[in-house]
Parts: structure tokens; C-alpha cells; sequence
């Protein structure tokens, strides 16, 4: 059974009160996360840090969210979900307010970067996303992943109008202190995330590094996981560069603005159709389709000259692709391993994906510096792209035995 009461140790909690909450939950953690950009030119100007400074200080906020990442979601396979939300909004929280005294680059890349790193990793979606899990029967699970991704989603498009009208009424230091207050009043939330995941009938329970060395043993997660570091590449690269790219060509900074919204707008439907679409057809082909796609349409993009419109139908495309690997992916895991370790396990795989991130940032302002030009870096997205295309093929959809307790004679 997948039920409340198979697989929690909490008193059951009304599902539809369960996802609510949760939703709530990721689009608060992922709206602020994403709202960061709106801060570069006050941060900048009023602590008299550099651009440079600033974007390593994202740049290191998304590598320790990655490397927190699994541990945050062992804790709360192990000692419960709501305890380990808690405690990333409160670390989350903090750091906004820390990052209000950070007059250097060092003290802004701890604050910004590790502490906000850390608490995102503890609060956000992955994190909600194991506690929809353990309450989904398996056949469900990917609509379920896909409707917290979409709200995450939902965050992003909310919270860059309301960020800055925050700051264009009160500064950028209140701004970032009632960003920090939003997070403190989401904890009461956590109460219907409370509890934790119990081992299936014949699972074993092991420690954290031993059930993370034998699922990493399993050739269909590992090819998951190293597929996955793609996505991270393919999302932190067109987020942070694209602006900038379009500028290049000719179209005005808002060109760049409305592209990056058009895409969060068209990943919530792409979000919420990946989990319809992962409940009734083979996963790891609608991923390899996907990324294929993806490949396809920065291909055409990069092809053709690049004006407003095509700017726009870009965005849209690669917007219904952006997150849709999500709920996939976290299905994959969830049905390789079960619910009890997939806080963990797909923890892994989102810091195969962070780690794409980073590198996607950094590559995209090297090559850049060094050529002139971006195409290497499109170029490179394309053959990345088809590259996971191929490696998702031989994944295949079945549960591991990895976990499984020794048949006794």
C-alpha cells in the first residue's frame, strides 16, 4: 500500500490540505529565490560590492544549495519533513537579513551565497516533494511532483512584480526584510508536512552513505542523475545570459525581461502536463524528448535571425520544457527506490543538476569574455542536449532490488 498510514508516522492529514500547503510552501521559497536578479543594481550601488562579487555570491548560493541538497532530504526522510522545513526557512530567513550588513564580497558570498544556499536546500520544492510522495500511491506521484514544480513556477512569475514593487516603495533593505518575514509566516504550513517516511515491507534501513553508495550502484539512476546535471546547464545558462544575449543582438533590455517571464508563465503549463503525461507514458522516454526538444529549439533559435518574435516563441517553447523534467525525474526516483529514501536519493540528482547550473553560469561568462560572443556556449547547449537525450533511453522503468532486504532459506 501507499497510504498515509502505510508509510507515515504522523496522524494522517487531509491530502488536498497536504498539497496546499506544500504548493504554498515552494512558491514562497522558490518566488524569493528567483527575485534575486531585481536586487543586483541596489545591492551593488548601496554596499559598494561589485557585479562580479554579487554573481559569485549566486553562483555559490546555487553550488551549496545543490551540495545540501541531499543531506537536507536525509534529514527528513529520517526525522521528518515539517522539522527539516522549519529549519531551512529559519536558515533562509537569516540569511536575507545578514545579507543586509555583507559590505564585502566575502561576507556576501557567505550570506547571500551559503547560509540563503543552505536554507533553500532545507525548504524547498525537493523537499515538499518527498513529503507529497510517501502520501501518493506510486501511479499518481508524477502529476503530484508536477503540480509542486508548477506552483514553485507559480512563485517565480508572483514574486518578481511583487519584489519590486517592494523595493520601488520602501528600498531595497525593508524590501529584503519583508522577503524574510514571508518565510517566518509560511512555517505554521509545515504542519501538514509533518512526519516521516517508514521502509517498505522488506526494505532494508541503512545508513545515509550506505543507501546512498548501493542506489548509486543502480545503472538506471546513475544514468538519471548524470542526465540531469543537463537540465541545471540548459536553465542557468538561458536564465542569466539570455537578457544579455538578446541585448547583443540588437532588442532592448526589456525584450530580455519579458522573455525570462514568458518562460516561467509557459513552465507552469509544461510542469503541470509532464505529471499527466509521466502517470501514463514511459518516463524516461518522455524525458529523452524533452531534451531532445530542447536541443531543437535552441538549434532554430541560434539558426534564424533573432528578433522580438522570435525572442518570444522561443520562451514559450523552452518554457513548457524548463521544469518538465522535474516530476520525472523525481518519479524515476521514486519508483526506483520508494518513498522512504527519495528525499535523499533524488537530493543526489538535484546536485548533478545544480552543479550543471554553476557551470552553465560560469561557461556562459567566460566564453563570452574571452570570444565576444555567446554561440559557443548555444552551440555547446545543443550538443548537451541531444547528448542526455541519448543517455535517458536505457533507463529503464522498473522498481531496484537495491534496497531489498536477503532472502533467508
Amino acid at each position: 500500500m501507499s497510504s498515509i498510514t502505510s508509510t507515515s508516522r504522523s496522524a494522517a492529514v487531509p491530502l488536498l490540505v497536504l498539497v496546499i500547503c506544500g504548493c504554498v510552501i515552494a512558491a514562497v521559497t522558490n518566488g524569493i529565490r528567483t527575485s534575486f536578479g531585481l536586487f543586483t543594481l541596489p545591492v551593488t550601488a548601496d554596499l559598494g560590492v561589485t557585479r562580479e562579487a554579487w554573481g559569485l555570491a549566486m553562483a555559490i548560493q546555487n553550488l551549496a544549495w545543490g551540495i545540501a541538497q541531499p543531506f537536507a532530504g536525509g534529514l527528513a526522510d529520517r526525522y521528518g519533513t515539517a522539522k527539516v522545513v522549519i529549519g531551512g526557512l529559519v536558515i533562509y530567513a537569516l540569511g536575507l537579513v545578514l545579507m543586509l550588513n555583507s559590505v564585502d564580497g566575502s561576507l556576501l558570498a557567505l550570506t547571500a551565497g551559503v547560509i540563503v544556499g543552505v536554507g533553500i536546500a532545507a525548504s524547498s520544492f525537493s523537499i515538499v516533494m518527498a513529503a507529497f510522495g510517501r502520501n501518493v500511491p506510486q501511479e499518481s506521484r508524477a502529476m503530484i511532483f508536477g503540480v509542486a514544480t508548477a506552483a514553485s513556477s507559480f512563485g517565480q512569475f508572483a514574486f518578481a512584480p511583487i519584489g519590486q514593487a517592494f523595493i520601488d516603495s520602501f528600498g531595497w533593505t525593508t524590501a529584503m526584510l519583508y522577503l524574510a518575514a514571508i518565510l517566518a509566516l509560511v512555517i505554521p504550513l509545515t504542519f501538514a508536512l509533518r512526519g516521516r517516511t517508514e521502509n517498505a515491507v522488506g526494505q532494508a534501513d541503512m545508513p545515509f552513505m550506505q543507501a546512498m553508495s548501493r542506489a548509486w550502484g543502480y545503472g538506471s539512476y546513475k544514468l538519471l542523475v548524470i542526465g540531469f546535471f543537463v537540465c541545471g546547464f540548459h536553465l542557468a545558462f538561458i536564465s542569466v545570459h539570455m537578457p544579455a544575449y538578446l541585448v547583443q543582438c540588437g532588442l532592448s533590455p526589456a525584450t530580455g525581461s519579458w522573455a525570462i517571464a514568458v518562460i516561467g508563465l509557459f513552465n507552469i503549463a509544461g510542469s503541470l502536463l509532464s505529471g499527466y503525461l509521466g502517470s501514463r507514458l514511459p518516463k524516461q522516454l518522455l524525458l529523452a524528448s524533452i531534451y531532445f526538444a530542447r536541443a531543437v529549439a535552441i538549434g532554430l533559435f541560434v539558426l534564424f535571425p533573432v528578433t522580438e518574435v522570435s525572442a518570444y516563441i522561443f520562451a514559450a517553447a523552452i518554457g513548457l520544457l524548463w521544469l518538465s523534467t522535474v516530476p520525472l525525474t523525481a518519479g524515476l526516483v521514486s519508483l526506483f527506490f520508494g518513498a522512504r529514501y527519495m528525499g535523499m536519493l533524488y537530493g543526489v540528482a538535484f546536485f548533478s543538476h545544480q552543479l550543471g547550473s554553476f557551470v552553465g553560469v560560469w561557461l556562459g561568462g567566460y566564453v563570452y569574455d574571452a570570444t565576444g560572443s555567446y554561440s559557443l556556449v548555444w552551440y555547446l547547449g545543443i550538443l548537451l542536449g541531444l547528448g542526455s537525450a541519448a543517455i535517458h533511453l536505457p533507463i529503464r522503468e522498473q522498481t531496484s532490488r537495491t534496497f531489498a532486504l536477503p532472502q533467508t532459506a
